[in-house]
């Protein structure tokens, strides 16, 4: 038989070297040696499935787990949130949401002025603001709302006049920074007291403000500013013409932005928005 024959299977049967291999296996002594090998061959590879089972299983919970730092030895799974940042606010003060069509603003009540941040409370808390429209808006000054007679109010009809049958005694001391939250007045020679009215307000946009200007109205209006209290208008801009003259008592915390919106909206001649403008006042809990 030549080399080729025995190494080449022919029609599926095995070959001449492989057929002598099974002989020797056959003998006695041999089965013994080889059932033994087979054996242990056995236990390594079911040990060898096992831990690369363990070991896959370990990499699987591993992907789950964020890195981080560890706990003797075991890995401390940090929890993705996706919670909104809360605004922080100030303890011991009252904060309102002023929500309209635009967004939220929510303003932060002073202490300093008790009278005007009590009733502001009052009013809505019986929800005397809700449905009513800020009517008056001047780009680069304010915009004013709060007057009863706004509510339902026909398009074109100049409003302004109206109150909730009382007056506040004048609180006057904060400035108006750009955001702060005033109390409009009735002007000339009838309120020398400058009493504010019992539910118009004003919201302060304004704009820059210049070194020069401020030194003008502390001659003009009798105040005197700190550095702080320029630097502050050099940053924020504001309206500090009015500054002696009008009770200022809060400011906006959240939602500048929809000050600027609402500032920006086109207008008739008397400064009424052409859309409706409506607002909700709510006490924040």
């Amino acid at each position: 038989m030549t080399k080729r024959h025995k190494e080449v299977i022919i029609n599926g049967s095995a070959t001449y070297r492989e057929q002598l291999f099974f002989l020797k296996l056959t003998k006695p002594s041999v089965m013994k040696k080889t059932l033994f090998y087979l054996a242990l061959l056995s236990i390594f590879s079911l040990v060898y499935s096992c831990s690369n089972d363990k070991t896959s299983s370990n990499h699987s919970e591993s992907s789950m787990i964020q890195k981080g730092k560890t706990e003797k030895g075991k890995p401390v799974v940090k929890p993705v949130s996706n919670a909104t940042t809360v605004p922080v606010r100030e303890k011991g003060f009252t904060y309102a949401s002023i929500k309209t069509d635009y967004g939220t603003m929510v303003v932060k009540l002073y202490n300093s002025t008790p009278k005007h941040r009590d009733n502001f409370i009052k009013l809505a808390n019986e929800h005397f603001y809700d449905g009513l429209l800020f009517h008056r808006i001047i780009p680069n000054f304010m915009i004013q709302g709060g007057d009863p007679k706004s509510k339902d109010a026909a398009a074109g009809v100049r409003l302004g006049s109206g109150g909730p049958g009382y007056t506040i005694d004048a609180e006057i001391g904060a400035l108006h920074y750009k955001g702060a939250l005033a109390a409009a007045r009735k002007g000339g020679p009838s309120n020398l007291a400058k009493k504010s009215s019992g539910s118009q307000f004003y919201i302060v946009q304004g704009k820059p403000v210049t070194q020069a200007m401020l030194t003008s109205i502390e001659q003009r209006n009798g105040i005197k500013y700190t550095e702080d209290q320029r630097a502050k208008y050099l940053k924020v801009g504001g309206t500090p013409f009015l500054d002696n003259l009008y009770t200022v008592y809060g400011e906006i915390t959240e939602g500048m932005d929809v000050l600027d919106k609402i500032s920006a909206v086109k207008t008739d001649k008397s400064d009424r928005p052409l859309k409706d403008i409506k607002m909700e006042i709510s006490i924040v809990k």
